[in-house]
């Protein structure tokens, strides 16, 4: 490939430390002489990044096999997953999950705008519509981190293409379909760009749908989902079926050293159900605009970027739960005829339990890298966030109401940033950075009321409503990081940071302890139910790690080892209330407690042969991490135990095949005060294959080759059926299962 740059700032023998405006031919498998011009203007990280990049090359293979984004990460050393809905896993760094990481899409800070995080920021971009995927773990410079002590994801759809200078036009495209056989999978994509040498317009969507999926074995002792005529087979996981549909459409124009981009997206998820939640996401739409310019100058790069984001989110029970509550009062009555009180509803129908949230984003950054000297690059940047959300739940009967139940009202949440962050060669074997990033978080909410003055919900909004809700925090980010070249085989990174973040809606302001509510306020999936703390400090991480890397001169074989400390000042964990017991669900409180985190994460990446069946490889990537409340001394919650994934690579004309082998220990380090399960260890065989034509690429593979059955250590307890309403009206100490065997195939043709 062939790529022009215009002069940029340079670190000694390192890579530039900005990427200014790029014009690269476009190479690839299915099209190798390809008339595109790719024009790259995003700031860049330097050499001191510390971010691993998911090669182009895995999401391709694995997006016939998934539709959750966040698993495209599973060979990132660190990063492990939190299962929920079916695309909307929750990544985790080190053992900190969800809003304790910084999750950007197209430069944009997403939030989950629902009580169980069912539509978090990854759920907005599809495995077929990214163009850049990466993952700081560990020491997180502050040009990319803020708000969040875990780490940074940054997800990025294609660049904007332009036709070679001299061409009239450039037109070209993909269409691509998948089928997936555990859960009768079925999907596709379209995606198509025409441009002039100045101007690139674009589309892509997709759309998937799939039924619940089956365990390798019978799991759970029950069929009944609490709907008449509807049971479940024993290894059926009930609620994990979805349906979605993402568009985008994006404009780009270039002019001299000016790159302007306009994108707009579109999401209708129609159902998402969740195994380990009591809820199911039963409507999804999400309407943003995306706004960027980058210009170039003779001291550096400047960037801006302006977006907004309207989400209209909907819960109640999906198919797999009961829907009618209370007792049979008479002939024609919908309830069913096996009546019950739930958590003090009164001895009437309720049908169903709306749920509603709607909210917010508007965002504004502005980033400059200058160039000092040869020796120093100088990165600054303001961003200012204005978030707000509310989420209320309307009456149905049985109890709920007159009144709507307010759980977020107009809750606020605003954050003003700026930072600075100094980039240094001090001579061929060093490089230094250092960064200050200061964020000044103010969060509200107006008074609340709930359905009625039963289960104390009068007296606990009449509390909240009586404390005064408007709270800032002035929070101070720091980073130090510095990179010794010791040989041409050996790289060492040593890095010290400070980060912080403060609490989340749902954590500062849901108020009622009323069983039903407070199960509806949670997004780890363990069954129990959440009541916030309004006096919550925000959390504070001191972070030490260190990377040593050995590698041959040309890279061909590499070995990585990070070990890594992590120390939180006022972890919100939870705490017990008066009636927690043993073997059941409870509700609990948030509460700021201290904790640390410390462990290790290996890569290895090997050639094995070249000879005539091909070119071999291995590659392997181990992951061990310990969590631990300092305050109490429990194990923190959903922690991946130790855990490996070791892969056979070959390659050979136009196939590129693999045999995986994922190996995961007991989960016998577990949080007590959540009642969290212990798990069995496993280990799975995966298979994949591919082969590219000119334009024609082909994936087929097998998920758990041999139809292991095992419970996922982070995937919650199974609330996917039955009367889940009621807090302990379902079977409690049911793990969620993974998946058994399931065959893929996808085609994707360009054009």
């Amino acid at each position: 490939m062939k790529t022009t740059k215009h002069p940029a700032f340079q670190l000694g023998q390192l890579s530039a430390a900005i990427t200014c405006i790029t014009l690269a031919q476009s190479v690839s498998a299915q099209q190798p002489q390809s008339d595109a011009i790719i024009v790259e203007a995003k700031i860049e990280q330097g050499p001191l990044e510390n971010a691993t990049q998911v090669p182009p090359s895995t999401v391709e293979q694995l997006r016939a096999a998934t539709n959750d984004s966040a698993s495209l990460l599973r060979d990132v050393p660190g990063v492990s997953l939190n299962g929920a809905g079916a695309v909307s896993s929750l990544p985790v760094i080190h053992g900190l999950a969800d809003d304790r990481l910084r999750v950007k899409v197209d430069g944009m800070d997403l939030i989950a705008a629902c009580p169980n995080h069912m539509n978090p920021p990854l759920s907005y971009i599809e495995p077929s519509n990214i163009g850049q995927l990466k993952v700081f773990a560990g020491i997180t410079p502050v040009s990319v981190g803020g708000d969040s002590i875990g780490g940074t994801i940054v997800a990025d759809k294609p660049e904007p293409e332009f036709a070679r200078t001299g061409d009239t036009s450039l037109t070209k495209g993909e269409v691509g379909a998948f089928y997936r056989s555990n859960n009768d999978a079925v999907g596709g994509n379209l995606s198509a760009t025409h441009a002039t040498e100045n101007l690139s317009i674009s589309y892509s969507g997709s759309w998937s749908k799939a039924d619940n999926y089956t365990a390798g074995d019978d799991f759970k002792t029950t069929t009944e989902t609490g709907r008449p005529g509807h049971t479940l087979p024993l290894d059926e996981v009930g609620s994990t079926a979805y349906e979605t549909q993402n568009q985008s459409l994006g404009l780009g124009f270039k002019s001299g050293d000016d790159l302007f981009e306009a994108n707009l997206g579109y999401q209708n998820m129609p159902e998402q159900l969740y195994p380990n939640q009591r809820m199911d996401l039963l409507d999804n739409e999400q309407k943003l605009i995306n706004l960027a310019w980058t210009r170039r100058f003779d001291w550096g790069m400047l960037e801006t970027r302006a977006y907004h984001e309207q989400v209209d989110h909907f819960m109640d029970f999906g198919a797999d739960k009961r829907y009618w509550y209370g007792a049979l009062s008479g002939p024609g009555n919908p309830c069913s005829p096996i009546g019950f009180m739930v958590d003090g509803m009164a001895n009437t129908c309720a049908a169903g339990m709306p749920m509603y949230s709607e909210s917010e984003n508007t965002g504004l950054t502005l980033k400059a890298d200058i160039d000092l000297s040869a020796e120093q690059l100088l990165r600054v940047g303001a961003e200012y966030q204005h978030y707000r959300l509310d989420d209320y739940w309307t009456a149905s009967g049985g109890g709920m109401g007159p009144d709507t139940f307010q759980n977020i009202n107009n809750g606020q949440r605003d954050r003003a940033a700026l930072f600075t962050e100094l980039e240094s060669e001090l001579n061929d074997r060093w490089l230094t950075l250092l960064g200050i990033r200061y964020e000044r978080v103010s969060m509200d909410a107006d008074e609340v009321h709930g359905y009625s003055m039963m289960a104390n919900q009068g007296a606990e909004s009449a509390a909240f409503n009586a404390m005064d809700r408007d709270i800032t925090d002035h929070n101070v980010d720091l980073t130090a990081l510095a990179r010794y070249k010791h040989s041409d085989s050996l790289d060492i990174e040593l890095g010290l940071a400070r980060k912080v973040r403060s609490p989340n809606l749902y954590e500062r302001y849901t108020w009622s302890s009323w069983p039903m509510a407070a199960t509806m306020n949670n997004f780890v999936g363990d069954g129990n139910g959440y009541v916030g703390d309004m006096n919550l400090d925000p959390e504070t991480a001191y972070t030490a790690s260190a990377t040593f890397d050995w590698h041959a001169a040309d890279r061909s074989w590499i070995f990585k080892a990070t070990p890594f400390y992590t120390r939180v000042n006022d972890y919100i964990d939870a705490v017990e209330s008066a009636s927690w017991s043993d073997d059941q669900f409870n509700v609990l409180q948030y509460a700021n407690q201290d904790a640390r985190l410390y462990g290790i994460d290996l890569s290895i990446q090997l050639p094995l042969a070249s000879n005539d069946w091909g070119v071999w490889g291995l590659k392997s990537v181990i992951n061990y991490t310990d969590g631990k409340n300092r305050t109490t001394g429990d194990d923190l919650y959903n922690i991946m135990p130790l855990n490996g994934r070791f892969t056979l690579t070959h390659q050979k004309g136009g196939w590129d095949n693999a045999l995986e082998w994922v190996v995961v220990d007991d989960k016998d380090d577990v949080s007590d005060v959540r009642n969290e399960l212990e798990t069995a260890g496993y280990s799975l065989i995966n298979l994949r294959a591919s082969h590219s034509w000119q334009q024609t690429r082909l994936d087929f593979g097998i998920e758990n080759l041999f139809d292991r059955d095992y419970a996922l250590p982070t995937g919650g307890l199974y609330t996917g059926q039955g009367r889940t309403m009621s807090m302990n009206g379902i079977p409690w100490g049911i793990a969620v299962p993974g998946m058994g065997r399931s065959a893929y195939i996808g085609v994707n043709v360009s054009f």
